[in-house]
């Protein structure tokens, strides 16, 4: 479904993305972890058109996104829950969520969709009518990610759903996405909690410093030496 060949992104000087290639087939969970400035948002920021590659190709079903917009690319079926959560404080959760939709026609469907975000976190539910600012660090991400959820995509893009988190919201947010993975939706998730990601993945990259320095389904990297001395405590 995606496809990322050679990618390099620079932010002036600095040479952010050096050339990472890899790929998210059709229902699959796929992990990319890494430090803080490894590079992962920025991968995310490039699939979306926040920030242009000057060399390399990302293509959805075959599709180049290189150059659209990010309206575009979410109307190309891609959404995202962005890192720090970026919701409409002064909006009431329902709101926020209606406008994860506001690219789609399909009236039906984006009541369905509701439903399954309110079935799927049902503290949005309950909340429906409260202001998106009034609600705890953990509900906001939950709501960042209905919101996502409500644009119907074909690839989900996760930054950081764990950032900021007690335990037990982590375990609750994880149970969802293993929802939503039984269901065989496809995601591309970024992590610097490798445990929980690899917990939920079928497949992962290592990124440092711009570059993949592994890669390999989620049992072989659990048991790779530096997976489990660098991002795993072992």
């Amino acid at each position: 479904m995606l496809e990322v060949k050679n990618l390099h992104v620079y932010y002036g000087g600095i040479h952010a993305l050096q050339g990472i290639s890899f790929s998210v087939a059709e229902g699959q969970v796929v992990t990319l972890l890494g430090a803080n400035g490894a590079g992962k948002t920025t991968t995310l920021r490039a699939i979306m058109g926040l920030v242009r590659p000057q060399e390399g190709s990302i293509s959805l079903n075959g599709v180049s996104l290189i150059g659209k917009r990010p309206y575009e690319i979410v109307r190309m079926g891609v959404s995202m829950a962005p890192e720090g959560r970026r919701i409409f404080p002064d909006l009431t959760v329902l709101e926020n969520l209606l406008l994860g939709a506001y690219a789609r026609t399909d009236t039906v469907k984006v009541q369905r969709d509701l439903e399954f975000v309110f079935s799927l976190f049902p503290r949005l539910r309950e909340r429906q009518y409260q202001r998106g600012g009034t609600l705890s660090g953990g509900e906001q991400q939950m709501l960042a990610v209905g919101r996502a959820l409500m644009a119907g995509p074909k690839l989900l893009l996760l930054d950081e759903p764990s950032l900021g988190l007690a335990p037990v919201l982590i375990t609750e947010m994880y149970r969802a996405f293993a929802r939503l993975k039984e269901e065989g939706r496809t995601i591309l998730l970024v992590e610097q909690n490798a445990r929980a990601a690899l917990s939920l993945a079928d497949y992962g990259y290592v990124l440092d410093t711009g570059r993949i320095v592994a890669q390999g389904p989620t049992p072989e990297l659990r048991e790779s030496d530096l997976v489990r001395q660098a991002y795993l405590g072992v």
